[in-house]
């Protein structure tokens, strides 16, 4: 019975995950990608065609035939798709990467600084997760706006003359997108150097090796793993991010988050729109192939 408990249990870890990735994941990606092959029709829901237990296999069959790859040919023929892509994969990118800057000091500030304030620094690193995402979007806004907090600030100052207009840029989206990321940038970067064997450093130093080059060398090599796994947490979601851009940076920010929801709600075109998320995962999925392979070829040298 022991054996047999155990093989059940052994099972059970390998298929509930697997589960879990087909229900939640696999599965709403088809009905996406089938929505993506269908036409538009003035109906609920408004494509065509909807298929129904009650057509056989015949009916079945027969609206299969119906689907196309139109609405991908006409994602490629329309330059705003195309722009919208390439935009936001470059604001993500962008935003990844001031991201990483701002948070690499403060991941190694937390990793050097006592164990027994390591707790407190760690949860106020997570108390921005305690107030709502859009509350804080929206503080965002009351900061950066003419008559803002900022501006009042500089104008008292003395730094500036005239108001800054940051609000309705693509500045402050770069704004909004590093402030709620950063976590997701921190936390992966102190679970690397907070594991980090101090003495590696400190062997490098005494060899010789300045200390900027062995932080380069010993300290930041290390952290790679932090880094590219950070990177992943504050790239992928960013690409698709809409309420950012869409409250702070107006209408001249073009993402494919915002064409995404003005497809879908405004035009009611729901098979374009499923083309737009479909080839949107499938640009995501791109940089996770990248970093599994980093990995796999990372754990083979150390092995």
């Amino acid at each position: 019975m022991g054996k047999l408990g155990s093989a059940i249990y052994s099972r059970l870890v390998i298929i509930i995950p697997y589960a879990w990735l087909l229900i939640f994941f696999l599965a709403p990606f088809f009905i996406v990608f089938r929505i993506s092959m269908s036409t538009t029709a003035i109906a609920m829901p408004p494509y065509m065609p909807v298929f129904s237990p009650g057509d056989g296999w015949a009916g079945f069959w027969d609206k299969v035939s119906t689907l196309s790859f139109d609405n991908y040919s006409y994602l490629i023929d329309d330059p705003l798709y195309f722009n919208a892509y390439v935009s936001s994969v470059v604001i993500a990118g962008i935003s990844t990467f001031l991201t990483l800057l701002i948070a690499y000091p403060i991941a190694y500030g937390m990793a050097q600084a006592p164990r027994s304030i390591r707790p407190t620094l760690l949860m106020l690193v997570i108390l921005p997760f305690w107030t709502s995402f859009l509350i804080r979007v929206y503080a965002w806004i009351a900061i950066l706006k003419p008559e803002g907090l900022l501006n009042q600030v500089l104008l008292a100052s003395g730094i500036i003359d005239s108001p800054l207009i940051i609000l309705n840029t693509n500045i402050a989206v770069y704004i909004g997108i590093i402030y709620s990321y950063l976590p997701f940038m921190v936390l992966p970067l102190y679970s690397s150097l907070e594991k980090m064997d101090g003495t590696l450093v400190e062997a490098a130093q005494d060899l010789g090796c300045p200390p900027i080059t062995a932080f380069w060398r010993v300290t930041f090599r290390l952290s790679l793993p932090g880094v590219i796994a950070g990177c992943m947490l504050v790239f992928i979601p960013a690409v698709g991010e809409f309420v950012i851009p869409d409250l702070l940076g107006g209408s001249q920010t073009l993402m494919i988050g915002k064409t995404l929801w003005s497809e879908f709600n405004s035009n009611r075109d729901w098979p374009v729109s499923s083309a737009v998320a479909t080839i949107l995962l499938l640009i995501l999925v791109i940089p996770i192939v990248f970093f599994q392979n980093a990995q796999a070829k990372a754990d083979e040298q150390g092995r």
